[in-house]
């Protein structure tokens, strides 16, 4: 079994943007790194974020059939992860995905090798940019901020990078401990 990495942050920590970087960098040699499409029941936007736009009524039914592995819900919205993971990791990827840190303690019981990374980032910086993608209406933004401001530190994570710098600087930084801990668990099986 292979590695499930999680990545958390707060909004506007640019998380996705951190995963598209490393997805470029990771080298071809290696089992391919598989990052799944979230299934997020929020209306289509042509955003730096991929995901599968869905209806509440459809997600909940998804749900109910069993598609998914991970799922949550949060400011309003239903985010699932399908079950697609479980083979992916089964057959030696690695799987990279960007999570709530609400299903961290639901994914470390069903999967048996999770690293979960932290992405930090000063809340000045978290602030700006939560403002300049202009996603969230005020009450959602004002919703997103208080969390933030909260939210600054994960004591539980295995792995915390501050991504308030160069982003391939810190894609680079995240690759690297990506790769010593595939390493670990090639040495290990």
């Amino acid at each position: 079994m292979s590695i499930l990495f999680l990545i958390v942050g707060n909004s506007g920590s640019g998380k996705d943007s951190l995963i598209k970087e490393v997805k470029k960098l990771y080298p071809n040699n290696l089992k391919e790194l598989k990052i799944p499409i979230r299934v997020i029941t929020r209306p289509p936007s042509p955003e730096t974020e991929d995901f599968e736009s869905i209806d509440e009524k459809s997600f909940l039914k998804l749900k109910n059939n069993g598609v998914f592995a991970l799922s949550w819900h949060i400011y309003g919205l239903y985010y699932g992860i399908k079950k697609e993971i479980d083979n992916w990791l089964s057959n030696g990827h690695p799987v990279l995905i960007n999570v709530s840190r609400k299903i961290i303690p639901l994914a470390r019981k069903r999967y048996p090798n999770v690293k979960v990374i932290f992405v930090k980032v000063p809340f000045e910086i978290t602030k700006k940019r939560l403002e300049e993608r202009g996603r969230e209406n005020k009450k959602l933004m004002k919703s997103r901020l208080k969390r933030a401001r909260k939210n600054q530190d994960l004591p539980t994570a295995d792995f915390v990078i501050d991504n308030s710098g160069d982003l391939e600087q810190t894609a680079k930084r995240l690759l690297n401990y990506m790769l010593s801990e595939i390493n670990k668990n090639e040495t290990k099986n």
